[in-house]
């Protein structure tokens, strides 16, 4: 897999600085994190979803997940399971290659009448995620079902655990519980993928919805429980984080991925559209009116706050979100010059001290900003990184155009 790929030669040639690297399930964990990238969620009752999964990849999709909780009935569990099954053998014995597939489940024994349904084909699966998860018997009950699946087969095989439940979710109890959480983990590191959050059931507690004009982090409520979730789960270690350098928890934090995007398609305005003209002034001229349109401004602001808070990638309910998601995940080339400038410096005698940005426009301190720029090399890896002078809207303009129009 390699992000990008589905632009023409041509394209992706001018675009890039330097090209994005190829990935696949069995790169390091750490990758695979990152490599995420917009993870599409899809109703297990499809009755075509292996074809949709295919499709959705040919578009530049890198994730997706089989939902087999909230996106389906009660009275359809059954059912869902057994097409799930099915539309996952299909898929395993499709010659061409797909994306990173995850199943997201209500609870650890369907982890493993799925896998005994599978057999062989397990393979097509990258693994589980698990909403609702509580730092309890149920929590460590699907912990331990993705483990033993994953020894069993030889697989790798990841767990990625939805945080969305009231003890997160309540000032008084959120703080013990995220800490119990992360022990939970902690004891489980080698099998715990990532950290997914669950914007719209933290809403849910408040009786909140945010509109399309808003941002998760614009309902200052849902904004606090995400930053405490970053917070305990995604400290990075190092030179002040948990540990401190040399620990063995040094570095040892999770990659925390975005709330979802619920919206895909545009209705009445109150507020201004969010998008600036002036980086659209030398592009299609219809572009930012079709995102303006679709409110896809929105989803476009909250994938730069996320950013801004230490989340990577997004959860989304549409694949012409990924556009959006994968074209402000590449590395700028004054990031990725700042970047590699603090690591080789870092590399060169580990004494740190200050240098100036290459753009002339920044001091780069080489502690602090170490942990930020070895995570920025990570993402330069798997994104790539824009050619000078380039910015998120060609690589927004160019994946639009590689497909139908935004819809």
């Amino acid at each position: 897999m390699r992000y990008f790929s589905h632009l023409d030669g041509l394209s992706a040639g001018a675009l890039f600085h330097r090209l994005p690297a190829t990935f696949s399930q069995d790169s390091p964990p750490e990758v695979l994190a990152m490599a995420l990238g917009a993870t599409l969620y899809s109703p297990a009752v499809r009755p075509r979803l292996a074809e949709d999964i295919l499709r959705c990849h040919a578009e530049g999709v890198m994730s997706m997940v089989g939902c087999l909780e909230d996106s389906i009935r009660d009275s359809e569990v059954d059912e869902a399971e057994l097409n799930l099954a099915h539309q996952l053998r299909l898929l395993a014995r499709m010659e061409t290659g797909g994306p990173l597939v995850f199943v997201r489940v209500r609870h650890s024994d369907q982890i493993y009448r799925l896998a005994d349904r599978l057999g062989d084909d397990l393979r097509i699966l990258s693994g589980f995620v698990l909403p609702k998860f509580r730092p309890d018997e149920s929590g460590q009950a699907g912990l331990k079902a993705v483990r033993e699946i994953a020894d069993g087969s030889g697989l790798p095989l990841y767990a990625m655990p939805v945080l969305e439940t009231p003890e997160i979710a309540y000032a008084e109890t959120r703080m013990p519980t995220l800490l119990a959480v992360r022990d939970m983990l902690d004891g489980n590191r080698d099998r715990v993928l990532a950290v997914r959050v669950g914007a719209t059931d933290l809403s849910s507690i408040y009786a909140l919805r945010r509109t399309a004009e808003l941002t998760a982090w614009d309902v200052n409520v849902v904004a606090g429980i995400l930053t405490d979730i970053v917070n305990v789960l995604a400290r990075r270690g190092g030179w002040g984080g948990r540990g401190g350098p040399g620990s063995p928890t040094a570095g040892a934090g999770y990659e925390v991925t975005g709330p979802v995007w619920e919206y895909f398609s545009g209705g009445e305005r109150v507020l201004k559209p969010q998008l600036r003209v002036t980086p659209f002034e030398d592009h299609d001229p219809m572009l930012r009116t079709k995102l303006v349109r679709q409110s896809l401004d929105g989803l476009i602001r909250e994938i730069v706050l996320d950013k801004a808070n230490g989340m990577v990638g997004k959860t989304v309910i549409h694949p012409s979100h990924a556009a959006a998601v994968h074209a402000l995940s590449v590395v700028s080339h004054e990031e990725y010059c700042d970047a590699k400038a603090i690591c080789e410096d870092y590399a060169g005698d580990g004494g740190g001290g200050v240098l100036r940005s290459v753009y002339m426009n920044k001091m780069n301190e080489v502690r602090p900003h170490l942990s930020w720029a070895e995570r920025t090399l990570v993402r330069a890896d798997i994104f790539g990184v824009a050619a000078e002078g380039l910015d998120f809207v060609d690589f927004l303009e160019a994946s639009v155009s590689s497909r139908e129009p935004v819809a």
